[in-house]
């Protein structure tokens, strides 16, 4: 019987060259793992595309409500802003992720936990500390750290000599990471700092703010214990408080941070992050803790 390998599994083509990579090079039994942490996403379709790349077996775990609940809420509480600007939206995510990786591995009795973070960023770190957090014993395979392959169309012709053809070829030219609370942009024209760019082409969920509505709102947030529970008066779970402050924040241009941050293996990044929701949850929060604290 062979081995099983629990793959962070997100569909796109990283992911989607590592399942074919590790059962050459490993001979494992790949598990494909996508996690729901609200983004956007056909999973019926990245469910087909890990079977067609030769994963043995597909879960798709749905972590939304503890993204939010056990995440997000306990962050906006603490007031955790990374370098005074960034709302961890990225960050808050992968320790929840790791959680539902190791959940798997315990299922399926699988010994090891690979994922497609590369060597240059934090999520690598997020991931591994994550799962060494809860199951010491469980070992990390991180292709991007040991292989030979360097760029995009080296994976592509890696999937065709495996006899895999799949509709990579178009891609943003932006490095893109969403969730329920946030969507990150980096790469492309974002790698030089001195370039301003061109926010129609890179926002996805906030209006530029000369599409921005011109017409005022007044949202009235209600808090209990510092977690919001209700907008204008509706009792609304976190999801859809999120869901919907999203909405109003992108139509009102709010929420979108440009910045050059340091990673925890001693480079600099530069990225575009929107976060409207989050954006308007923070400051009501300031302010909430500036009227009932002294």
């Amino acid at each position: 019987m062979k081995e099983k390998v629990i793959l962070a599994y997100s569909g796109g083509l990283d992911t989607s060259v590592i399942i074919p990579w590790l059962k050459e090079n490993y001979d494992y039994d790949v598990i494909a793992v996508a996690v729901n942490v609200g983004q956007t996403e056909d999973f019926k379709a990245i469910e087909e595309k890990a079977y067609l790349t030769g994963a043995s077996k597909f879960y798709l775990v749905d972590k939304v409500h503890e993204f939010v609940e056990e995440y997000i809420f306990p962050t906006l509480k603490a007031g955790a802003i990374y370098e005074n600007k960034y709302l961890l939206g990225t960050s808050m995510a992968r320790p929840v992720i790791g959680k539902a990786l190791v959940e798997v591995a315990h299922i399926e009795g699988a010994k090891y936990i690979a994922h497609g973070a590369t060597g240059k960023g934090n999520d690598q770190v997020r991931f591994e500390l994550a799962i060494k957090a809860l199951d010491p014993s469980l070992k990390i395979i991180a292709p991007w750290r040991i292989w030979d392959i360097k760029s995009r169309e080296e994976e592509i012709e890696y999937l065709e000599k495996n006899g895999i053809t799949l509709p990579f070829h178009k891609k943003s030219p932006y490095s893109r990471d969403e969730n329920l609370f946030h969507v990150s942009h980096e790469g492309f024209d974002l790698e030089c700092p001195s370039k301003e760019p061109n926010y129609e082409n890179v926002l996805q969920w906030v209006k530029t703010l000369e599409e921005a509505n011109e017409k005022s709102e007044y949202i009235n947030i209600e808090f209990v214990k510092g977690v919001p529970i209700a907008i204008n008066g509706e009792k609304m779970s976190g999801v859809e408080i999120i869901k919907q402050l999203n909405k109003i924040g992108g139509n009102h241009g709010i929420g979108v941070l440009d910045m050059v941050e340091n990673r925890l293996v001693g480079m600099k990044s530069r990225g575009v992050y929107e976060t409207p929701g989050g954006t308007i949850l923070f400051f009501a929060h300031e302010e909430l803790e500036r009227l009932c604290l002294d």
